[in-house]
């Protein structure tokens, strides 16, 4: 059901005039992605970096709570970027991407990385100044900075795995791909 659901509001989507012009058009196809994936390279940068002074391999001898404070506006604007251009490019070809395993799990990553990265702000704020000079952030922060670092890792391992058509709905496949993928069998 969820499926059908899914696929119905990606073909209602797709045949609207701005989403197939978008994916008919060369050049902005192309200026969207480039700036999805520029996007995606500053909002990680400062993501990296402040994951990786919780974890005492960078910048030890700064403050961890300067590192966030000084990195945390360019990577929210790099992360709302990324986002708006994400959503533009789904709406290019929504059917395509609905239909895509590596999407799905994409999403999956993507909203448990929003709630890890809640956590940990929520986290930060609520220890910041008793161990802000220390090499290592407290445990709590350093298991939300690692598992920042796995979870943005695997959504840019999905995001690359998505331009691949393993298991497109047009190609034979197992009964259980068929329903991951989301292809509306009859």
């Amino acid at each position: 059901m969820i499926n059908e659901l899914l696929l119905n509001f990606a073909e209602w989507l797709g045949s609207q005039p701005s989403s197939q012009n978008l994916i008919g058009s060369f050049y902005m196809w192309n200026w969207i992605e480039s700036t999805h994936v520029l996007t995606l390279m500053v909002f990680l940068g400062m993501l990296f970096v402040i994951d990786l002074r919780m974890l005492g391999l960078t910048l030890t001898n700064v403050p961890a709570t300067k590192v966030n404070d000084r990195l945390n506006i360019p990577m929210i604007i790099g992360f709302a970027i990324m986002i708006t251009t994400g959503f533009i490019l789904y709406y290019a070809n929504p059917v395509h991407e609905t239909q895509s395993i590596w999407f799905r799990f994409k999403v999956v990553l993507l909203v448990a990385a929003g709630i890890n990265a809640w956590l940990f702000h929520r986290a930060l704020k609520a220890s910041s100044g008793s161990w802000d000079m220390d090499a290592l952030a407290p445990k709590r922060l350093r298991i939300g900075a690692a598992l920042s670092l796995g979870l943005w890792t695997l959504v840019i391992i999905m995001g690359r795995l998505m331009a691949y058509d393993w298991f497109d709905c047009d190609k034979p496949q197992g009964a259980f791909i068929n329903w991951a993928v989301g292809c509306n069998i009859q």
